[in-house]
């Protein structure tokens, strides 16, 4: 059966430059993030070059009669597979080697959903309190090849269907683009991870690339007569200047901070929009874009863009910590060489070769291969049978806490997915509500308790979830947590009800919600512009320290009217980095250098708890028979706050304490429990 051989565009090689402009935005905001804020928008250039050229072909080969599904699937294999393919496998063998078993799980997972080209609903679904961040995640940045490869799948199809009703393709294109754009908006300030991974919400960016290819090849005539007129270059040279412009100032202007997509991504994309239609001869276009080496970078983005994240976040976990500059230049000059590697001997030949039908369906396999992989490091919990996973986790395994939800007592009438639920005695008399901390304080005062013969337990709350009555917590990265109404709120009204219990312990990481902020490197931007507000007000109504102060009031108003005692504790020190640092756990390492002291400055802990305390201590003005107890004490001294002592961590990660850091606080403290 003859081939159908599609028609392609004229070759551009301004848009290679473009391609160049795009992954060095990216590959510098990644490697350096302080030098290019906003380098992260270079994603957004992409789905807008990808839209144009792709959009071009379908739109060229459908006015021909010469579109063939089968023919442009398969080059969007002969383009994607290759490279993507070799990425994958260097990610599983050195995770191997590299990654403990929970990293390597994850990993697991991603190379799964990254071989299935659903990389950003997995990550979109992956956005939670207990999050890890970003950096430590090799095949993050695949969440926007599944959006253009979704795209891919989708608009083929209804361009193909369109063209055979014989519709209007630039109304609906524009009408779709407009709808698209309609849900970033709207729904930006309810959900921000929803609105960037999801591909409804982003689609918009590569329709204006298709919007762009429709105009250009439908107006063929308009574009000839406007090149006679005298004043065609200056107008096409404005053009190029202005796009270049708004890129630009979306490099400087936007940061993780700004609400993104939104609005502000029309910076990017209407800048890109405008170099594109300038065309190869605007001079910017034909000195600079055109210029060999951006060029040649062009060339190889697609590549670049593969290897540099998983390259930087390898290079990440394996320090614990923020790699140097020196091991990021090398690590992005590392980039380069496996990026034109991949393209001289892998991408190019199979691209510009005639391979058989026989290769095309082993891409096919090898791509589903790949993902059974994935699918098995994932179910197997990372292998944790390696030689030296099975020597840490017997060497680790008592620095561990899990508790499952128990039966009885309260626990029965909880409904709430994400409430937590576990005691000692028949019938606890104090009971400590809170966020994710509560569990890990928990651990050691059980025994504490149950020495006393006092019963003790954790009821209600959840990830996220600060112990005050009436609270919505959200994040504009995660959900709102309107859940902590259902989880928290109505657990503490069911405990001021419950006779049987006569002390409430409150606990949890106060500055994140006051502040909006994640504390050190490791939390990267995981907690920005987190927001906390009561249940019923517009967000923005208040300030989060507002409102956490006017609830902690109403909230321990209304126990102490309930006749309970109160006991309010101090969180442990957020350590700002991976205990794991503080360890010579992994087999693998650039530098060797393990954290010493495995501590955060008394410095940097006071700065950061100031405001927060300050505000605690106004509160309890207001209730002198409420018991403060600091668990910071134990683990502090004038100049250090410890995350280990002699060898042995005390916290999980970077702010939640393990089993035996848990009984070391309460050990040392316990003569202020009662």
């Amino acid at each position: 059966m003859e081939r159908t051989e599609l028609t392609h565009p004229k070759y551009r090689s301004d848009i290679d430059g473009l391609r160049a402009v795009s992954v060095f935005a990216v590959v510098i905001y990644h490697a350096f993030p302080a030098v290019i804020a906003g380098g992260f928008i270079g994603v957004d250039l992409f789905f807008v070059i990808s839209g144009y050229l792709i959009s071009s072909i379908i739109f060229e080969n459908l006015a021909k009669g010469t579109f063939s599904f089968s023919e442009f699937y398969m080059r969007r294999i002969k383009r994607i597979f290759p490279a993507l393919l070799l990425v994958f496998v260097f990610c599983l063998v050195f995770g191997w080697y590299a990654l403990l078993a929970n990293e390597y799980k994850q990993l697991g997972k991603h190379v799964l959903s990254g071989a299935s080209f659903v990389s950003n609903f997995v990550l979109w679904g992956e956005v939670s309190y207990f999050d890890n961040a970003s950096e430590t995640k090799p095949l993050l940045h695949l969440w926007s090849l599944a959006i253009e490869e979704q795209f891919y799948l989708i608009w083929p199809f209804m361009l193909w269907l369109l063209w055979r009703w014989k519709l209007n393709l630039l109304v609906i294109t524009f009408v779709i683009a407009v709808l698209s754009f309609g849900l970033n908006i709207s729904g930006i300030e309810r959900s921000e991870s929803e609105i960037f991974y999801s591909p409804y919400t982003r689609f918009w960016e590569l329709l204006c690339g298709s919007l762009l290819a429709w105009f250009v090849l439908n107006k063929a005539t308009f574009f000839a007569t406007l090149k006679k007129h005298s004043a065609s270059s200056f107008v096409f040279n404005v053009l190029s200047f202005v796009g270049i412009g708004l890129i630009g100032s979306g490099f400087w202007v936007i940061d993780k901070t700004s609400v993104f997509p939104g609005y502000w991504a029309l910076l990017p994309v209407i800048g890109a929009v405008l170099i594109i239609f300038a065309g190869p001869n605007a001079w910017f276009n034909r000195t600079v874009l055109s210029n060999r080496v951006l060029v040649w970078f062009g060339l190889i983005s697609f590549p670049l863009y593969l290897w540099h994240w998983p390259l930087l976040s390898f290079a990440r976990i394996v320090e614990g910590d923020v790699p140097s500059f020196t091991i990021r230049m090398v690590v992005v000059c590392l980039s380069i060489g496996l990026a034109w590697v991949t393209f001289r001997f892998i991408e190019s030949p199979i691209r510009q070769g005639r391979i058989s039908q026989s290769l095309r369906y082993a891409l096919i396999g090898l791509m589903i291969f790949v993902g059974v992989a994935g699918y098995s490091v994932d179910h197997f919990n990372g292998f944790e049978s390696r030689r030296f996973m099975l020597e840490m986790t017997e060497r680790n395994e008592d620095l561990k806490f899990n508790f499952s939800n128990k039966e009885g007592w309260l626990c029965d009438e909880l409904i709430y997915e994400g409430a937590r639920c576990y005691y000692e005695g028949e019938s606890p008399s104090v009971v400590i509500v809170g966020d994710s901390h509560v569990p890990t304080i928990y651990s050691g005062l059980r025994g504490l308790y149950s020495g006393q013969n006092k019963g003790i337990g954790v009821f209600g709350g959840g990830d996220g979830c600060p112990p005050l009555l009436n609270v919505v917590s959200k994040s504009h990265s995660g959900p709102e947590e309107r859940g902590c109404i259902q989880k928290t709120t109505a657990s503490m009204l069911r405990l001021m009800e419950e006779d049987s219990v006569k002390e409430i312990i409150f606990s949890s990481r106060g500055p994140i919600y006051t502040t909006s902020k994640g504390f050190g490197n490791f939390d990267g931007d995981a907690f920005d512009s987190w927001v906390i507000r009561f249940d019923g007000e517009d967000q923005g109504f208040r300030s989060n320290e507002e409102v956490f102060e006017m609830a902690l009031l109403q909230t321990f108003d209304a126990f102490i009217k309930a006749g309970k005692k109160v006991t309010y504790l101090y969180d442990v020190p957020e350590l700002g980095f991976d205990i794991s640092s503080c360890l010579s756990n992994r087999p693998f390492t650039i530098s060797g250098k393990v954290r010493s002291p495995c501590a955060v400055s008394r410095a940097e802990f006071d700065l950061r708890n100031k405001d927060f305390r300050a505000m605690i201590k106004r509160v309890l003005i207001h209730y002198p028979s409420i018991r403060t107890i600091d668990l910071a004490e134990a683990l502090c001294d004038e100049d250090w706050c410890y995350g280990a002592k002699d060898g042995v961590p005390f916290y999980i990660d970077d702010d939640h304490l393990n089993r035996r850091g848990s009984d070391y606080v309460v050990n040392r403290l316990k003569d202020q429990f009662f």
